[in-house]
């Protein structure tokens, strides 16, 4: 009777083992914006995309507007294995390699389709890789476009700026950018800005259109200069020892997932920031203004030291291969 109430027992651990090793592998996404921007759509997408092609394997739970974490802590949580993607803005990487502050340069990208063509080069798609010996995977670029200054004074000419407070992320490119300006750079937690504008914490602050419309910034700064002055973009980012120990039919099939929502998020956030700028226009509680050519220019030359400044550290052949992404066909 002992021999078959060992069996027994064995065979009881054995199938719990399975049923344990059929559990699904839960990919937590945490981020710092809403659903309603692209990063939150891509999102969304992702997990959409998992569950229709690896339920039974993989299971995705999306966290956003810092639920988990806020934009300050996601990266040491990443590390920690307490979430296994995010998607921070390229500007807090700079800890952990210098390569990526290129994409704070300002005025360094003409447009949009000049960011896509940048990482979509060898350079471009090199820089995803650049932390892996940190502890991180780069899988993907994802857009939210291109950036404006907004405040409660009309910012037409750099030296309006001057002395006014502007928030910004955690990066020494865009600390150097507003100091060249003459301006008081705050770094800042993304979930801490509205309260700031709003009780004038902060003058102003630099966005897309669709971060100005979904956390409703664009209802306590009087004005938005469309400067397209830089670029806010995200890295979807993964733990390396995380990602290096998927099977690997599942790790597979996630970069084809990944690469199809990268794809669409970029396709996404130009109409996303078009339509917001058309409904903060609307609202009639901004009013969003035009630069000339001249006044695109005189910026232009109030921040070209910050390029000198970080040429050193980021690279002249990333900073040279981002330049050329301009004007081509």
């Amino acid at each position: 009777m002992r021999i078959f109430a060992s069996l027994a027992v064995v065979a009881g651990l054995l199938a719990g083992g399975s049923a344990m090793a059929a559990d699904p592998i839960v990919i937590k996404f945490s981020h710092v914006v809403a659903d309603s921007t692209p990063k939150g759509q891509g999102a969304l997408m992702f997990q959409k995309l998992v569950a229709e092609r690896l339920g039974d394997k993989v299971k995705v739970e999306v966290y956003p507007n810092s639920q988990l974490f806020g934009d300050g802590k996601e990266m040491e949580a990443l590390a920690l294995g307490d979430v296994q993607l995010i998607a921070p803005s390229l500007s807090k990487f700079d800890r952990y390699t210098k390569k990526l502050q290129v994409f704070d340069l300002p005025f360094l990208f003409d447009d949009i389709a000049a960011v896509d063509r940048f990482q979509a080069s060898d350079i471009g798609r090199s820089l995803l890789r650049s932390m892996e010996k940190k502890g991180f995977i780069g899988l993907g670029y994802w857009h939210n476009g291109m950036k404006q200054l907004s405040a409660n004074t009309p910012l037409r000419m750099p030296e309006d700026a001057k002395g006014l407070k502007f928030r910004i992320q955690a990066s020494d490119v865009l600390l150097a950018q507003f100091e060249a300006l003459g301006a008081n750079p705050q770094k800042m937690a993304f979930s801490e800005v509205y309260q700031a504008l709003q009780t004038g914490a902060i003058d102003g602050a630099e966005n897309p259109y669709s971060n100005l419309y979904s956390q409703k910034f664009f209802e306590v700064q009087k004005y938005i200069t469309e400067s397209n002055h830089g670029v806010l973009d995200y890295m979807v980012v993964t733990n390396t020892e995380f990602w290096n120990g998927l099977p690997d039919d599942v790790r597979a099939e996630l970069e084809k997932i990944m690469g199809e929502v990268t794809t669409a998020v970029n396709k996404m956030a130009n109409d996303i920031n078009e339509r917001d700028k058309k409904r903060i226009a609307e609202s009639g509680s901004s009013e969003i203004l035009t630069l000339t050519k001249d006044q695109v220019s005189a910026w232009r030359k109030a921040m070209a030291p910050v390029w000198t400044k970080f040429e050193g550290e980021i690279g002249k052949d990333v900073i040279d291969a981002a330049q050329a992404s301009n004007g081509a066909s």
